[in-house]
């Protein structure tokens, strides 16, 4: 509707229709869906507004450089332990965290970026929490529609509209995003159609990117990376079935055959695939129900109620117990703006220990 009101071309429509709805188990026609496509354009980048960029060495290496800089103000990272609770005083306040080892380390405050589902159903003591809260947190909607391919090629796809050039260098769409089954909205509300009837989607949204042609060391000479975000494949298939070997191949050859249909002789260049379904983007990552946002971006699960009313300040219902990851406004994306803003809440309470 939004859109509408802006663009004539149906095409460009639903190109910008799939940042309304991506990692959102919702059509282009969900009301609230264009506050997504808002929440994928604010902010800037090194002064352009709305513009997102590629990390070079891969997202890895974000995280590789906070933790650098967070060393280098004196704080400890204890790599690949996982955390097995959150350790409370006699008088209910966070104290800090036990590992799964046995190791106890102790600190003033604690602050998660675990999703709330994790932090407050599998870390926290349920009965150190009010009922209606723990109730609220069990109820956030974490559908997830998305199915992460990861696709290791030989070389550069060569698309009809645009055919690469015999020496077979990068051209300037294929270090962009490049959007596929997204010619109409009309296309996108019937790939979320089929994945609420428990069917992944026939003619799926795909988001493709080269990184490595922005990127070179990220694979060998002459070969790529490609990295697909695909939509819509519900997170539990219909009548109960799971997503087994079968189930993620026959998914990722549908993927592949869309891909195929735009630059022919794909899937011929595919060295090898590593295919993430909700389920496996959960294990995996932590991520409740294989959702990116650790809970949906609707209307009901925003602002002043995420991830519940009256704990949208990042504070929680355990002292010196705060959230700071994508469950906490203003939700996910890579901004760090819940971080941020749960750090000053944090110092702030700090102050008055």
């Amino acid at each position: 509707q939004i859109l509408d009101q802006w663009f004539e071309s149906e095409p460009l429509k639903a190109t910008l229709a799939t940042d309304a709805v991506i990692g959102a188990m919702a059509s282009p026609h969900t009301p609230g869906s264009g506050y997504v496509l808002l929440h994928h354009v604010m902010g800037e980048l090194e002064g352009r507004r709305g513009a997102w960029g590629y990390v070079a060495g891969g997202m890895g290496a974000l995280s590789q450089a906070i933790a650098r800089a967070a060393a280098a103000r004196g704080a400890h990272i204890f790599a690949e332990k996982a955390v097995c609770h959150v350790l409370l005083g006699r008088d209910g306040r966070a104290q800090g965290i036990v590992l799964q080892d046995g190791t106890e380390v102790r600190s003033k405050l604690v602050l998660s970026n675990a999703s709330p589902q994790i932090t407050f159903l599998e870390l926290t003591p349920q009965e150190q929490l009010p009922k209606d809260f723990v109730q609220r947190i069990r109820q956030v909607d974490t559908r997830s529609p998305v199915t992460k391919i990861n696709v290791a090629v030989d070389r550069l796809p060569s698309f009809l509209a645009a055919p690469n050039t015999r020496n077979g260098q990068p051209l300037p769409h294929h270090q962009c995003s490049i959007h596929l089954n997204c010619e109409g909205t009309h296309l996108l509300h019937q790939a979320f159609t089929e994945a609420t009837q428990g069917r992944p989607s026939s003619r799926p949204m795909i988001e493709l990117c080269i990184p490595s042609a922005l990127d070179p060391g990220l694979a060998p000479r002459g070969c790529h990376v490609v990295s697909l975000f695909t939509q819509y494949t519900p997170s539990v298939l219909a009548g109960g079935r799971p997503w087994d070997e079968q189930a993620r191949n026959a998914y990722a050859d549908t993927v592949f055959d869309c891909i195929e249909a735009y630059a022919p002789g794909f899937k011929a260049s595919v060295l090898g695939r590593d295919i993430l379904t909700p389920p496996d983007l959960e294990r995996i990552f932590g991520l409740p129900g294989g959702n990116i946002f650790h809970g949906g971006m609707s209307l009901d699960q925003l602002y002043f109620a995420r991830p519940a009313p009256s704990y949208s300040g990042y504070r929680s219902p355990i002292p010196n117990l705060y959230l700071c990851g994508s469950g906490a406004h203003p939700g996910g994306g890579v901004m760090g703006a819940a971080g941020r803003n749960a750090a000053r809440v944090a110092l702030e309470d700090f102050r008055r220990l």
